[in-house]
Formats: C-alpha cells, structure tokens, sequence
C-alpha cells in the first residue's frame, strides 16, 4: 500500500523522516483500500435486489456520485494543501472542531467496523468447506478472527515498513483472480440468461426501490477512493494526491461494475441472490465447475488479508492525525520509533474486536457490517463535500484558505461540491432510519473523547453551536436503544 511511516532517516531534528510516496505508489494505495471484501459479495448482494437494468441504473449514479467526490478530493488537495488527513481535516477546516472531531471517529469507526466483514467473510468461505464456522457468524468463527485480528496487531505493532511491503504484493494478487473472473464469465456467458434477469425477479419492488437497496453495497466497494487523501502528508507531490484519488476510482470502478453485470449471464439472478457469501465464487462454480469456487476463494482470502492491513493502517493514521491537531486525546498522537501509532492501532483493534462479538447476534454478520461501514462514512464525504462547496462560494476568504481565483475553476468546482453534496445525502437517504440510529449510538459515546482532550488542553468543553450537536447525537443514540430493545430494528 504505502511506506508511510517507513522512513528511518534523520531529519535536521534527528527524529524518523516518513517515505516520501510517489503518484504510482498511492495509486496503488487507492486501489489497495478500495479492493477487498466487497467486490467478492457484488453478484449475491446485487441480484437479492435488482436486475440487469437496475444494476445499470445504480452503477450509473454510483460511479457519477463517487467520481464528484474524487473531484472533490482533488479539488481539496489543491486548495487547501496545508490540511493533512484530508476527510477529517476538511469537516474541521469547514465547520468546526466539533464536526471535524466527529467526522475523524465516523471515518475512523467505519474503517473499524470495514475490517470486521473482512473476517466474517474470510470465514464464511471457510465454511463452505468447515461448516462449524457457517457464515462466519458462529462463536469459533469470532474466536479464529479474533486470533487474526491480533496476530494483524502485532505484525503492524512490530513496524509498518514491513506491513507495507507486504501489502504491495498482495494489492497486484489480489487484482489478478477478479479479472480473470470477468474473463472466464464473459466466455461461459448465455445471452438468454441475461435477458431472463434484465428486468429483475419477482421478488424485486419498484425500479425505484431496487436502485436504492443496492447504493450501501456500492458505498462499501468504493470506501478507499479517499485514501490518498487520508496520507497526503506524505505526498512526493501535492498534485499528485488528486490524481491518485481519479485515476485509482475510474480502475476500480470498471472492475467493480463489470463483475456485477457479467454475473447476470451465468444462472438466474433467484440463484445468485440465494448464492453463500462470497456470491462470486458460487456464480464461478456454476459456470466452471468446483475449481473456480476454490479459485475464487483463494484470491478472496488474499485481497481481503491485504485490505485490512491497508485499513487498519488508515484508520490508525486517521486518529494519530486527529490527535496531533489536538482534536483527540494526546495518547493517540504518539508513536514508537519504528514511526507506528501504538495507541491509535490498539484503540482501532479493539473497536474491530467489539463489532466482531456483535455480530454473533446479528441475523447477517456481513450484510450488517456492511451496511454499518458504509452509514458510518456518508457524515464525512458530506461535509467534505460542503467544504468544497463553501470554499467554491467563497473562494477568497481566510476560513477556506483563501488564495482561490474565481471564474471558470471556481464554478466547475461549485457544481463538483453541490452533485457530490445531493449524492450523499441521497445515501443518507438510502441507508434508511435504522443505520442512521445505530450510527448515532456509536458517534454519541465518542464525545467523550472530545471532552478529554479539551480538558487536556484547559479549554471551554461545547460552544453553544457545540452543545446542539451534541444533544442531537445524545438524543439519537438514546432513540436508538430504545428501538433495539423494543425490537423496532434490529441487528
């Protein structure tokens, strides 16, 4: 994925000089983040709500919505070249400490959560074959991921330079099985097959409601398009950070959409949505014969491996950020000398272990991390949507950095900010009441972070602006629990 923090030369002060990454190296940093469970869950997750034309349709306004948000991070990465962390960074810079502090742990929380499907689904492919560990729903299924959940912990505790360079080679395997998927598919594909599912199933609602049940999935598979942004710090160059974040989002998007759409040519969509996680290697099974599931899995168990290694980092980096901007306690801003953000990596690992025990009581383990990981992040794209708006309508004020020429650009970037703005609260929308609570039940507990480190910092707790936020996300949570318990939603 990176170097970041690999650096062993002295800087003037004799402190550990981080690596300096070049456009390829975060490029291949972007496609590393993006690249992981999610791709593998597309044909089941796809066909249990939509047909062919609905797939197109959603695919459509996903890759348009997340292409304005890499604009926006490109944009970003230009304007305002001072603010590190770029998610985060950006919700503090636009609207305060509060929301800026809200949107480091809601970026940093769906990293968590991201990381839990990882293992869920490495053991539901283990299952296929061990079936005591089911659909990586089961309590042997929690303990063997919780060993790997520490064993990650203390490969990245030892150093992150060996982390990475580990990363690198598996973010070229973990490519290579997907695209030979979409080979092997096009060549076993039935036209009759694909026409049969091209309107959709019975069971399927209106166009309407078939777009949205599948934007969560498309959010999940596109969590990383950020990623450059989140270590721009250590960018060779600062352009290169935009063109990292476009060129890694258009690759992985035609992978993503052409494994959905090819999928639907090779059995009925019924029997791909009724397929064991991870759907792809059923849906190759079908086509190939018993060695293309084991083909399939194989490469899942390497992509996925790889992607939590590159989250678990990002997350970790996401807190240390946080906490050197005096936005988190100070023990999250501190490092070992080989440059790894101990306490940030311990905090993220036992988040991950926390949502792992949930998930025995949920009906769907993976769908419901998931659809969390993706809830958890629509709060950061959108204020960092807003910010790119705001800085569009005011380009030249000390708030927004100043410095920005108006005209041409100025306008491109409004319209940039405002359809990455609408796309997100549409998922907002689409990810319906019951995340929205549950979201609030982990973002209401995390301001007591926030209050230690203003504490730390002898500072006024809550702006008046400050308490309002607060009592909303206090609000929410408390709705929240009230609606688990009651059984109004559930797991």
């Amino acid at each position: 994925m990176t170097d970041v923090g690999s650096g062993t030369e002295p800087g003037a002060a004799g402190k550990p000089v981080a690596a300096k990454l070049t456009l390829l190296t975060l490029t291949a940093m972007v496609v590393g983040s993006m690249v992981g469970a999610g791709v593998f869950s597309l044909p089941g997750r796809f066909a249990a709500e939509t047909g062919v034309a609905g797939a197109l349709i959603a695919w459509a306004i996903a890759g348009f919505g997340m292409l304005m948000l890499a604009f926006v991070f490109q944009n970003l990465a230009v304007r305002r070249p001072d603010l590190d962390a770029g998610v985060y960074a950006y919700a503090k810079a636009g609207f305060g400490e509060y929301l800026g502090f809200f949107s480091a742990f809601g970026y940093w929380a769906s990293a968590c959560v991201g990381n839990v499907t990882y293992w869920v689904l490495i053991m539901s492919t283990i299952g296929a074959v061990w079936p005591s560990l089911g659909n990586g729903d089961t309590l042997l299924a929690v303990v063997l991921s919780t060993l790997g959940l520490w064993g990650f912990f203390l490969l990245i505790r030892r150093g992150v330079k060996e982390a990475t360079a580990i990363n690198r080679i598996v973010t070229v395997a973990k490519i290579v099985p997907i695209l030979i998927f979409v080979l092997l598919a096009l060549f076993y594909f039935r036209p009759s097959v694909f026409a049969d599912n091209f309107g959709g199933a019975d069971y399927a609602g209106s166009l309407f409601n078939q777009v949205r049940g599948t934007m969560l999935a498309t959010v999940f598979v596109f969590l990383g398009v950020e990623g450059a942004s989140v270590y721009s710090r250590h960018a060779k160059r600062r352009e290169d950070i935009g063109r990292a974040t476009v060129l890694g989002f258009l690759s992985v998007f035609a992978v993503f959409a052409s494994v959905t759409i090819v999928s639907y040519g090779l059995m009925p969509m019924s029997e791909i949505a009724e397929l064991r996680q991870p759907s792809m290697a059923g849906v190759l099974e079908h086509a190939v014969g018993p060695w293309g599931k084991v083909f399939v899995s194989v490469g899942l168990i390497v992509s996925v491996l790889g992607a939590y290694l590159a989250w678990t980092l990002m997350a970790a980096e996401v807190l240390l950020v946080a906490a050197r901007d005096r936005d988190m306690p100070r023990f999250l801003g501190r490092t070992t000398a080989a440059d790894v953000p101990a306490s940030a990596l311990l905090l993220t690992t036992l988040l991950s272990q926390v949502v792992l025990v949930v998930t025995l009581f949920s009906d769907d383990a993976f769908n419901f991390a998931l659809d969390l990981t993706s809830a958890l992040t629509l709060i950061p794209f959108f204020l960092a949507a807003a910010f790119a708006v705001k800085i569009a309508f005011r380009p030249g004020s000390p708030d927004t950095g100043g410095g920005g020429a108006a005209g041409h650009s100025t306008r491109r970037e409004l319209v940039v900010g405002v359809l990455a703005m609408l796309y997100t609260a549409f998922l907002l929308f689409a990810a319906g009441l019951k995340f929205v609570l549950i979201s609030f039940i982990i973002y209401a507990p995390a301001t007591l972070l926030f209050i230690k480190a203003r504490r730390e910092q002898n500072r006024r707790l809550f702006s008046p602006a400050e308490a309002v936020i607060c009592a909303v996300s206090v609000v929410g949570a408390v709705v929240g629990v009230v609606a688990l318990a009651a059984g109004w939603i559930e797991l």
